[in-house]
């Protein structure tokens, strides 16, 4: 049972992200908090899975508690689930550690399966978004040039939405060697999550955007 914590102003879309959660057989609601500021003590309190927290809150918005969580939960899932989708918003959520970004226009249906993927360490980027943001980019010759063969297959999986686990699988790895593959690629590219090296994994043609 996947353990969800809602963070949103509105209490109209907590009721409405509550209901959608808890009609799941496998995710239930167990905390709500209406800014930034009550994240951190609900997180300690419930110890949620994965938390769903808007950008624009009264007190403390999400990028500044996402700032705040990072360096306590640096494992925690958390999705941005947001109606502003400028390229600022964005880029400062990834930045401070989201681990996707989504709008709230988003299907019922396609927001629990976001937060299934996420809950597995799965990146998640809106597909308006990741298409702009790939479109915008700068493009080097090589980007992935210092990449040995193994982590541009790694690199192809993690894009894929494989965990590392997963991935030690497929390649009769250990989950720990996938783990130091993993972070050596993103020293590499100079990223800083799972979900900044699939979005350029895509960007540069390595994997397809529908593969995100």
């Amino acid at each position: 049972m996947l353990k969800i914590l809602i963070v949103d102003d509105h209490q109209v879309v907590r009721r409405g992200l509550q209901m959608t959660i808890d009609a799941e057989k496998d995710m239930r609601v167990i905390g709500e908090a209406s800014n930034g500021t009550q994240v951190l003590a609900l997180i300690k309190k419930h110890k949620p899975d994965l938390a769903l927290m808007d950008l624009q809150m009264p007190e403390m918005n999400g990028v500044d508690a996402l700032r705040q969580i990072r360096p306590e939960y640096p494992d925690l899932p958390i999705l941005i689930l947001t109606t502003f989708s400028d390229d600022a918003h964005v880029y400062a959520a990834l930045r401070a550690g989201a681990s996707g970004f989504l709008l709230k226009e988003m299907s019922g249906d396609d927001l629990v399966a976001a937060i299934r993927a996420a809950a597995q360490g799965k990146p998640q980027l809106h597909p308006d978004i990741a298409r702009r943001l790939m479109a915008r980019a700068p493009m080097p010759d090589d980007p992935f040039d210092l990449l040995t063969e193994r982590e541009r297959g790694i690199l192809k999986l993690l894009a894929r939405g494989k965990s590392n686990k997963e991935i030690a699988s497929e390649l009769a790895l250990t989950e720990m060697t996938v783990k130091g593959y993993v972070s050596d690629l993103f020293a590499k590219l100079g990223v800083n999550d799972r979900t900044q090296a699939a979005l350029m994994a895509v960007r540069y043609g390595l994997v397809l955007p529908e593969e995100l």
